[in-house]
């Protein structure tokens, strides 16, 4: 029992981040139909970023996060400004390649700064465990649970009643009525991507604070694709339910299944999960199904 509560608390923690991760594809998704498929090295760059800032610049927490944070907007503001703009009326494919090139871009940007494939974050959460009955919890794991919750609650009232949330939401719908109201459709774009490079980045952090960092943060990043898909490519909600299921099953899996298997198990699941939901729900729990005359 201790133990399935250990792979419950522990799988639903992860899974939060990477619900977290998956609701910056969605909204790219939503306003300009773009597949972010440079996210996982977005994640891993601002890891590292954060990693100077508090070891080798050893700047205070305080002082760091903020810093990661516009770090994030920027790099979000350049990929939109200065590769993608240039792409609009393009085929949506020519955007797609785009970003799978950024990202290995990027992946050799951070070979260059930081050779080494292996670092950790200083502690950034208090180190006493907690436990919930017989299971022994860090804290790392529930305030994860607790700061993407916050952040949900915070994106939730942002897109519902600010006025370039709800732009966006619009643009989502329908970008010609959008730019026939004077909204400028570019500037919602270049907004989408600095959001969503920020939630990448503040879920990089929470993740590195978990497992440290590696070269593995590039696979979590394709991880929030499955969250995606389960959930629904243009659902914002179904990427906040899907990211625990998809945490949940791959927790259970890698811990009941390991000694049968091999040690790596735990890592296919998510893809997995994507081959099943599309053949089963191609539009995910929660999607919007269109249907489109040929």
């Amino acid at each position: 029992m201790a133990e399935l509560l250990q792979f419950t608390i522990t799988g639903i923690s992860v899974g939060m981040v990477y619900a977290l991760i998956a609701l910056g594809f969605a909204l790219i998704w939503k306003s300009s139909s773009v597949a972010n498929l440079a996210l996982g090295q977005i994640v891993l760059v601002s890891s590292w970023f954060t990693y100077s800032m508090l070891v080798q610049a050893e700047l205070p927490l305080w002082l760091a996060f903020p810093l990661v944070i516009v770090f994030a907007l920027f790099l979000g503001w350049v990929i939109e400004r200065f590769a993608l703009r240039p792409l609009i009326a393009q085929p949506i494919l020519s955007l797609i390649t785009v970003t799978l090139g950024i990202g290995y871009f990027i992946e050799g940007v951070i070979t260059f700064i930081w050779p080494w494939s292996v670092d950790a974050l200083p502690r950034l959460f208090p180190k006493e465990v907690i436990h919930i009955g017989q299971a022994v919890v860090s804290q790392e794991y529930l305030w994860v649970v607790v700061i993407c919750l916050v952040i949900f609650v915070l994106l939730t009232l942002f897109f519902r009643y600010h006025r370039m949330g709800i732009a966006m939401r619009a643009t989502a719908d329908d970008q010609l009525a959008v730019q026939a109201c004077g909204i400028p459709v570019t500037r919602v774009f270049s907004t989408s991507w600095m959001f969503a490079c920020v939630v990448a980045a503040i879920g990089g952090i929470l993740i590195s604070s978990i497992s440290g960092i590696t070269h593995g943060l590039v696979e979590t990043g394709l991880k929030s694709f499955s969250v995606v898909i389960l959930g629904g490519l243009d659902s914002f909600l179904g990427a906040i339910v899907a990211g625990p299921i998809i945490g949940l099953l791959e927790s259970l899996g890698g811990g009941y299944l390991t000694p049968f298997t091999w040690a790596g198990v735990k890592d296919i699941i998510p893809f997995v999960v994507i081959i099943i939901v599309m053949v089963i729900k191609p539009y995910g729990l929660f999607g919007e199904v269109r249907i489109e005359r040929i």
